[in-house]
């Protein structure tokens, strides 16, 4: 194969990551990888239906005033995702404004922005955000074009809700007839073969499901997951600040776990100190929902300000509750890979039903042009 030919495929597989990741973030509430914008509150740098690459908060660090960052909105849009830049800095938390807006959202209902609820944040490369023109129209127009399919043929009540629907039969399917079609339609010039054009074998269909489905699917448990950190002040005069407690007293305080997503999630909240006791550790929370538990929080016998934290794990549960908490307690990422596996088998056994067990062919009798030679053709 050509080095050309070669680019030009990866190419393709690098488009269908991102749809998986696009479509996999929507329904998780959380940028995985990439995200894009729906409105034109950040014109000009970004236009309605524009992407971006989103680095998670925990591996960006602590956001600066200018970054554009995708938070968590309490009162925006009915509550939410949005993305917007950071203008200011005050003591209450961050100040942001979409670029075309003239006010800030904290100037309406939307209170100052905590590090807690900023998701991601936007890749800059020389001060400019790094945009995917319409790369949000794509993927949009794809989950309407899966999602028609899916009623069309009547298989919706068979693979559940309709967001995973467009996961396992969209991604997981219809990926697989791309990326399969590049396995086969590039052949070098003048070299005969014996294999039949238009196929592909079923240890190729593994692979993209691997790539297309696993991959969304991970990021989407690992990339909420981590330790969140606060500071607490054990003083002889304690006032009305929960984190300001008297010396050797115990406080207590709300702890949110909110779902931004349409899939459930199955969260598992661990005290990192000895000091810190929480009520309520496991936490199913529904898509589009919160949850609160109670932090009890001891203060040493000494005064000062100390640093305590705690580490929450986000699931998918697709496994019974016992059995998820009972892998976490081997390891979190045993948990992880556990479910992994169980979606991989759950899709491998989804797209053979699909199409059988013997060569999958992808491309009509009547023309020899594959659909990846068709993409090709008009990117190219």
């Amino acid at each position: 194969m050509r080095l050309s030919g070669i680019v030009q495929n990866a190419f393709v597989v690098l488009v269908l990551l991102a749809v998986g990741a696009l479509l996999f973030g929507q329904m998780m509430g959380q940028p995985i990888l990439l995200g894009y914008v729906e409105t034109g509150s950040m014109s000009p740098t970004m236009e309605p239906g524009d992407g971006f690459i989103a680095i998670p908060s925990v591996i960006a660090g602590e956001p600066e005033v200018g970054d554009v960052v995708t938070f968590r909105a309490e009162e925006l849009h009915g509550g939410g995702l949005v993305t917007h830049r950071i203008v200011g800095r005050s003591q209450a938390g961050y100040i942001t404004r979409g670029d075309a807006n003239p006010f800030t959202d904290q100037s309406g209902t939307e209170p100052p922005v905590s590090e807690d609820q900023i998701v991601a944040v936007a890749l800059e490369i020389n001060n400019q955000i790094v945009v995917i023109p319409n790369l949000g129209d794509a993927v949009l127009g794809f989950q309407n074009i899966i999602s028609s399919a899916v009623t069309a043929i009547g298989i919706g009540s068979l693979v559940g809700d309709g967001a995973q629907s467009l996961v396992w039969i969209g991604i997981g399917v219809i990926g697989i007839g791309f990326v399969a079609d590049i396995v086969s339609s590039d052949r070098s010039s003048g070299r005969r073969t014996r294999r039949r054009s238009g196929y592909i074998k079923n240890t190729t269909f593994l692979l993209v499901l691997i790539l297309v489905v696993l991959t969304p699917a991970t990021a989407s448990m690992i990339v909420p997951s981590g330790t969140t950190t606060f500071d607490i002040v054990s003083s002889e005069s304690p006032g009305g600040n929960p984190l300001v407690v008297g010396v050797g007293q115990e406080t207590s305080v709300e702890y949110q776990v909110s779902n931004g997503g349409y899939i459930p999630v199955l969260t598992v909240i661990e005290s990192d100190s000895p000091s810190v006791s929480i009520s309520q550790q496991v936490l199913f929370v529904p898509g589009k929902t919160e949850r609160v538990t109670m932090l009890s929080i001891r203060a040493p016998d000494q005064t000062g300000v100390f640093t305590r934290s705690i580490t929450q794990w986000q699931y998918l549960p697709i496994l019974p509750r016992s059995i998820i908490l009972g892998l976490h307690a081997i390891h979190p990422l045993i948990a992880v890979l556990t479910i992994d596996l169980v979606l991989l088998l759950g899709a491998v056994t989804a797209g053979l039903l699909a199409v059988g067990i013997g060569p999958i062919r992808f491309r009509s009798a009547g023309r020899d042009i594959s659909t990846v030679q068709r993409i090709k053709r008009k990117m190219f």
